[in-house]
């Protein structure tokens, strides 16, 4: 896809699975399993698509997945499958390696999309892209270090530590990144997480990140049971996907497994899908 002067390429890092229950909070499983089908563990299929943006001289990815520094047990209990895409596979259909990636943005710092920033070089930690200039949002970096009972475990050490020395671009707020390459902001699934917006003059990209993580949660009510502000995020669906809807944006998804992305339409009885595109459409 091209919007103005970026090249823009919806790329697989890999595939794990999240308690069905846990990914749709309040909405009882006789709704939420007519949308998505679940394993024997409750478990339910995502993937974890991050965006690669050509622009000029610059390589930037937006989210980089969970990389692959997880134990056996861990591996077990997220379910998590390289077998058909990761993170350098992906780059390398591209003939990209990861010394050229110069622009890592990262929409927040949980595991399934900061931990492919970092990889095992023997027992070592180091940078993935050791030449990438990384952005997160101050108010979610100053979280992500002290984070809460409740998303403790989101967060892992072996993530941000090494980010400490990356070359870290810490940012108070929205702001166009690049020409045309905007980041809004969210609260209520974690502390200041980013999201995408690039737009020329006839058409608008939207990468929102856990704002709607799959096309099962165009509905407002359904919302994740991770979210630390579930009336937060309820307010700002209304407020970003009716936008969305009435200037035709197109909803890249981060974690659906069957979809890329979807356009969406106001009807009678709320928002709904009006255009999806299945997996690989917009890779």
């Amino acid at each position: 896809m091209n919007i103005g002067r970026y090249e823009i390429h919806l790329l697989e890092t890999g595939r794990f699975r999240l308690d069905g229950g846990a990914m749709f909070g309040v909405v009882p499983k006789t709704l939420w399993s007519q949308v998505k089908s679940c394993d024997e563990k409750n478990r339910i299929e995502m993937a974890m698509k991050i965006l690669l943006i050509l622009y000029e001289d610059r390589k930037i990815l937006v989210d980089v997945g969970a990389g692959n520094k997880f134990a056996a047990k861990q591996k077990e209990i997220y379910a998590l499958d390289y077998n058909q895409h990761s993170l350098l596979s992906s780059l390398r259909r591209l003939d990209l390696h990861p010394e050229l990636i110069t622009d890592v943005v990262l929409t927040h710092c949980h595991f399934d999309h900061v931990g492919g920033a970092t990889e095992y070089a023997g027992n070592e930690l180091k940078l993935t892209f050791p030449n990438a200039v990384h952005y997160v949002q101050k108010s979610h970096w100053d979280w992500a270090l002290r984070p809460s009972e409740k998303d403790r475990a989101s967060f892992l050490c072996e993530n941000l530590e090494p980010l400490k020395q990356a070359k870290l671009k810490i940012l108070l707020g929205e702001c166009e990144l690049f020409p045309g390459f905007h980041l809004l902001i969210s609260n209520g699934h974690t502390v200041g997480m980013e999201m995408i917006k690039i737009q020329d003059t006839s058409k608008t990209l939207f990468y929102c990140s856990d704002l709607m993580p799959t096309a099962a949660h165009v509905p407002l009510p359904y919302i994740m049971g991770y979210d630390l502000y579930p009336l937060t995020t309820l307010e700002e669906k209304r407020r970003f996907l009716t936008q969305a809807c009435e200037e035709n944006w197109i909803i890249a998804l981060e974690h659906d497994a069957e979809v890329d992305a979807v356009e969406m339409v106001l009807g009678d009885r709320g928002m709904k899908v009006r255009q999806s595109w299945e997996t690989g459409a917009l890779g």
